[in-house]
C-alpha cells in the first residue's frame, strides 16, 4: 500500500506535465494566420535538425508594454498615476496652480495636457515622480495599483494585461525563450509588476530612467538612492535598440510593439541574421477594448504600420485574431 501511493505521487506530476505539453499553445488566439504563424516560428527555430535551428541562449524576445501587453487608452497608465500625484502633492506645489501643464491636471482638461505631449508628459512625471526614495516609489505605486481602476472598464490596471499576450509569454519561456519589456514606460513603475503580472524578472524590464542619487538616509546613515526630477533615458523610438544594446547586449530574435515609438526596435530585430519574427499589435476591437491606429495621440500607429505591410511583418488583429482580451471575463 506504501508503495502503491508513492508511486501515485509520482507518476500524478508526469501525467500533469504531459498534459501541460501536449495542450494546444495561445488557447485565447483564433487559429488563423497569426498563431500559425508564431507556433511555426518557434518550432522551426527550436528543432535542432533545422537549418534554422537558434540555440536558446540566443532566444531573446522583447516587448513593449503599453499597448503591447496592456491597454492604453485612453491615456498611458503612468501618466494617470503621475496625474493623481500631481493632485496628491498640490497642496505642497502651490505654484502649479497657475503653471503649465500641472494646472491642465488639477484642472482635469487631461486633453490640454496630453495635447501638450512628451515635453509635457515627462514634466509631469518628473515632478511627481521625485524627491523620494526608490523604495518608498515602489511603495506608493504598489498602493496606487491596488486602489486605482480604469475610468472605462472599472476594473484594476493590472487586470488589463492582454490574456493572449500572457499566453505568448508563457509559450515562448517553455520553449526557452528569455523574455523582455522594452517600453517607453518608466522603468521603476514597470518593475513593480511585470513579474506578478507578466512573469517577466525587473532585471530583464527596460524603460525609461530618472537620475537617482545615492545619499545617506536618517541618524543611522542607512544608504538609499533618490529619484531626482531629471530624465536619464528616453527608452522610445531610436531610444529602444540602444537600450536593448545597453542593457540586454544581444539582438532579438523576437519582437512585438504597437506603435510608432516602437518601428526601430522592431527594424533592429527584423535587420540581424537568421530567422526572425516580428508583429505589430493592431487595435481594432472598438466593442472589447479600442480601435486606433494613424490619428491617435495615444499610440500613434502610421509608420509602423506602413513599415509592416512593406516588409511584410505579422500585423495582430486584436478583433479577429484573438479569441478573448482580457484574462476572466471572456472579452
Amino acid at each position: 500500500m506504501h508503495h502503491a501511493s508513492t508511486r501515485t505521487l509520482l507518476v500524478a506530476p508526469l501525467i500533469a506535465a504531459a498534459a501541460v505539453a501536449s495542450a494546444e499553445p495561445l488557447p485565447s488566439w483564433e487559429d488563423g494566420v497569426s498563431k500559425r504563424a508564431i507556433v511555426e516560428f518557434v518550432a522551426r527555430i527550436s528543432r535542432e535538425d533545422s537549418a534554422d535551428y537558434v540555440a536558446p541562449r540566443e532566444r531573446i524576445a522583447v516587448f513593449d508594454n503599453d499597448g503591447t501587453l496592456w491597454a492604453e487608452q485612453p491615456i498611458y497608465f503612468q501618466f494617470a498615476f503621475a496625474l493623481d500625484r500631481v493632485k496628491t502633492l498640490s497642496s505642497v506645489h502651490p505654484e502649479w496652480r497657475s503653471t503649465a501643464p500641472f494646472k491642465d491636471v488639477l484642472s482635469g482638461d487631461t486633453r490640454a495636457l496630453v495635447a501638450s505631449g512628451q515635453k509635457g508628459l515627462l514634466q509631469v512625471i518628473a515632478a511627481s515622480h521625485s524627491g523620494i526614495t526608490t523604495e518608498d516609489f515602489d511603495t506608493i505605486v504598489g498602493s496606487w495599483l491596488a486602489t486605482a481602476k480604469h475610468p472605462r472598464f472599472e476594473r484594476p490596471y493590472t487586470e488589463l494585461a492582454y490574456q493572449p499576450m500572457l499566453e505568448l509569454l508563457d509559450y515562448l519561456r517553455s520553449q526557452d525563450f528569455k523574455t523582455f519589456i522594452v517600453s517607453g514606460g518608466g522603468v521603476e513603475f514597470m518593475r513593480v509588476f511585470a513579474e506578478q503580472v507578466y512573469g517577466i524578472p525587473p532585471e530583464q524590464v527596460i524603460g525609461s530612467s530618472a537620475v537617482t542619487k545615492f545619499v545617506a538616509v536618517g541618524t543611522n546613515g542607512k544608504p538609499a538612492l533618490i529619484k531626482e526630477p531629471q530624465i536619464d533615458f528616453i527608452d522610445d523610438g531610436p531610444g529602444k535598440p540602444s537600450g536593448i544594446d545597453r542593457f540586454i547586449g544581444r539582438r532579438p530574435i523576437l519582437a512585438v510593439g504597437n506603435s510608432d515609438g516602437d518601428l526601430q526596435m522592431l527594424q533592429w530585430t527584423a535587420g540581424g541574421a537568421g530567422p526572425r519574427f516580428v508583429a505589430l499589435v493592431h487595435h481594432t476591437d472598438t466593442d472589447r477594448e479600442y480601435a486606433y491606429d494613424r490619428d491617435s495621440q495615444v499610440g500613434k500607429l502610421d509608420k509602423a504600420l506602413d513599415e509592416a505591410q512593406r516588409q511584410r511583418w505579422l500585423i495582430i488583429d486584436m478583433k479577429h485574431d484573438w479569441r478573448r482580451i482580457f484574462a476572466d471575463n471572456g472579452e
